[in-house]
């Protein structure tokens, strides 16, 4: 019976009332459904600026990119060019050059021990005039030096550019003359010493 009655009391109230409320409900509710709407918004509105800011980071970064890609492409089809240019014409030049040194190396191969001969015999004759100018250097100085000199270089010394046979001669000889003059010096001192004692007078009758 409660129920009924409380049933009957909230469908006799009146239209009106219901209706403000529901429009306040609505209300309040679109309210909130706005707010939320508008901060969705707004934090869509930043990650879009700050995705437009990356894309025209990752833009900029894709042009440079692209600009290296194209010189470096650019630099090498132009070496690729050079490289196709060289290897139709100077490789082939190369190879000439390379024959030809070849053949060249392959000739002086085969010349070389000829040359070596032949520089060993010019090496010989050069060293057999040098040692014949020598010779003839001292020769002419040994010319040019008094009589004396070259007495005295032949007798005591070994630099004269003598004979051994002509030394041998001339020392026996110095030998020969030293040893008569030393016994002529030796006869005259004591022929004198025996003046001296036999107190003879020197003149008519010194004693030999």
């Amino acid at each position: 019976m409660a129920s009924s009655s409380s049933s009957q009391n909230w469908e006799s109230r009146p239209a009106q009332q219901w209706s403000g409320d529901s429009l306040a409900c609505v209300s309040t509710g679109l309210e909130a459904a706005l707010n939320k709407a508008s901060q969705k918004a707004l934090e869509y509105e930043y990650k879009m600026k700050e995705l437009e800011v990356r894309l025209s980071e990752s833009l900029s970064n894709f042009r440079a990119i692209d600009s290296l890609i194209q010189e470096s492409y650019s630099g090498l089809h132009r070496n690729t060019r050079r490289a196709e240019r060289a290897c139709q014409t100077q490789v082939p030049h190369i190879n000439s050059e390379l024959d030809e040194s070849l053949k060249v190396l392959s000739d002086l191969a085969d010349t070389l021990p000829t040359i070596q001969s032949q520089l060993a015999e010019v090496r010989v004759v050069y060293d057999s005039g040098r040692d014949k100018a020598r010779t003839l250097i001292s020769e002419l100085r040994w010319l040019n030096t008094e009589f004396y000199e070259r007495w005295r270089c032949t007798i005591f010394t070994k630099s004269s550019p003598v004979s051994w046979r002509w030394k041998a001669f001339m020392r026996v000889l110095f030998a020969f003359s030293f040893i008569v003059c030393v016994y002529l010096f030796w006869l005259l001192i004591s022929g004198a010493y025996r003046a001296h004692r036999h107190r003879l007078v020197w003149g008519e009758r010194l004693m030999s």
